[in-house]
């Protein structure tokens, strides 16, 4: 027996009845709402009024959904950091306090893409997965949280890995006159993190599209991209994203580190940064101080810095490394931004545009580069040749300076400088080729053993080859222990030593007198000037 359908006057008291229910539970939000009015707008900033509760570096809201950072905060107006384009503003628009400050998206959801410093994809492959959000501006972990730097971030690279050693939580300040190598540097250590469970943000601040592009495509074509976060600001985009860029990307790796993983984080370069600092601030009418910096250009960049660390076991143990990237100018590395940038970090790697004009690539300049953390961070079988090395070298440039006077060389001196000008061949390296741990000892214990001595500069690049080829035959258990950090014993050393001089068995100089050999030296110092 079907039922009888209800009325349409039952159905409505019912939905009337559940609406009324509905309005009953419902207590209406009074939320107040803070807007001001814009005052000027100039390149990149604007002068607002009328938000007397606003906070230093609050996030504020103007029309078209462009952002600005509250940056000077007097009594009767407000000098906003506008964040995009700003074209569109006038005086008199609506600005209204958002009660929060600046902040990212992180997370596993940004391994593989390029974004902006507002979180924004830039690589056309849709919105960005992550939900996690950071502010762009947090306090360093304390000093209590900090462990040792013991732990090295191999490079790939022969000359830094030896001599200049990286360690996980270090800054390792990269400088040098523009074209001479920097950020080739950069994307080696990238590229050689691959396998080693280690990830890695770059940050580009102000530089070319086309420069970006090019350094993306590396990354994509050598399989990095998938440990790789890209942050990205180009020259033309406003100053006020050139300066946050470098925070913003800082948050990003420090998500990964607070879950107990290893970064690389690379800022190309704080040279766009600090003159993107001078223009807003000057623009804001804060004292010029030296080269027209502002006087608080250092605490900008030691409180970016200062974030990068190696923490404590009881706080998962992760690291962040820095390699932050200055630019300077005719070699002058007592200029106001390198000054600053040297004293706050814990080391700097040098590159001379001598050396990349004589085709030394990299081009390092081993007396001027440093690690602060040296050997502490390094591997003790390089510990066991690396001194040795560095010391030859030294001496090498030493008599090389002498020598080019013309001066008679006796038969130590020109030993020294024959084995000098074979370390300095060695240390070469092509760009985007890393070099494993294994291959690496193996060559540095044949240059220290001074197996490359009877080897003519002419075949210097085959007996090199020669020797990496080989070291794909050291034992395996051999390999291991140098993993684990452990010294290297004498007869590891011979096991290795024998493979390199088989290696070389068939690359023999020929005799050489010491007239012919005086000529040599002169001839390649002439070179080298």
């Amino acid at each position: 027996m079907n039922a009888e359908p209800e009325s349409l006057q039952n159905v409505l008291d019912r939905t009337f009845a559940s609406v009324g229910q509905a309005l009953a539970a419902y207590t209406p939000q009074l939320k107040p709402r803070e807007v001001g009015t814009i005052i000027s707008v100039a390149t990149g900033i604007a002068k607002v009024s009328g938000l007397p509760g606003v906070g230093f570096e609050e996030l504020l809201e103007f029309p078209g959904a462009v952002f600005g950072i509250a940056f000077n905060v007097d009594e009767d107006e407000i000098g906003v950091v506008l964040l995009g384009e700003y074209w569109h503003l006038h005086a008199g628009d609506e600005v209204e306090r958002t009660g929060r400050v600046m902040d990212v998206a992180a997370g596993d959801g940004l391994l593989g893409r390029i974004i902006d410093p507002l979180g924004r994809p830039l690589d056309g492959n849709g919105p960005v997965d992550s939900g996690t959000r950071l502010p762009i501006e947090r306090p360093a972990p304390p000093i209590m949280d900090r462990a040792p730097v013991t732990v090295p971030l191999q490079t790939g690279l022969k000359v830094i890995d030896a001599l200049i050693p990286i360690g996980r939580g270090q800054r390792e300040l990269i400088l040098g006159d523009r074209q001479t190598g920097k950020t080739t540097i950069a994307i080696d250590t990238i590229l050689n993190q691959r396998g080693k469970n280690v990830l890695c943000v770059f940050c580009a601040i102000g530089q070319r599209a086309s420069a970006v592009a090019k350094v993306v495509a590396i990354l994509r074509e050598k399989g990095a991209m998938d440990y790789t976060v890209v942050v990205v600001t180009e020259g033309n985009d406003a100053p006020g994203l050139a300066y946050i860029a470098p925070y913003a990307a800082t948050s990003i790796a420090e998500h990964f580190m607070e879950q107990g993983r290893d970064v690389l984080i690379v800022y190309d370069d704080l040279t766009h940064h600090a003159r993107a600092y001078r223009e807003l601030s000057l623009l804001l009418r804060r004292p010029p101080g030296r080269e027209a910096f502002p006087g608080d250009i250092f605490y900008i960049h030691s409180r970016l810095l200062e974030r990068a660390t190696h923490l404590r076991s009881e706080l998962g143990g992760g690291s962040l490394t820095a390699l932050p990237i200055i630019e300077t100018e005719a070699q002058n590395i007592s200029a106001y931004i390198p000054t600053n940038l040297i004293s706050i970090t814990d080391g700097q790697i040098y590159l001379s545009p001598s050396l990349f004009e004589l085709g030394v690539l990299p081009a390092v300049d081993v007396g001027k580069s440093v690690s602060r953390v040296g050997g502490k961070a390094q591997r003790a079988a390089y510990r066991a040749v690396a001194g040795d090395l560095k010391l030859a070298y030294a001496q090498f440039e030493e008599l090389e300076t002498f020598a080019r006077f013309g001066a008679r060389l006796d038969e130590d001196t020109r030993k020294t400088i024959e084995h000098g000008r074979r370390i300095r061949a060695c240390l070469k390296q092509a760009e985007f080729s890393p070099v494993s741990v294994s291959a690496q000892i193996a060559i540095l214990l044949a240059l220290t053993s001074k197996l490359f001595d009877v080897v003519s500069m002419a075949q210097m690049p085959e007996a090199e080859n020669a020797v990496l080829a080989a070291a794909v035959t050291i034992p395996p258990e051999i390999c291991a222990r140098f993993d684990r950090g452990e010294p290297l014993g004498d007869e590891d050393r011979s096991i290795i030593i024998q493979i390199a001089r088989k290696a070389l068995a068939r690359f023999q100089l020929e005799p050489v007198t010491k007239t012919a050999a005086s000529h040599s030296a002169k001839a390649g110092f002439k070179e080298h000037l």
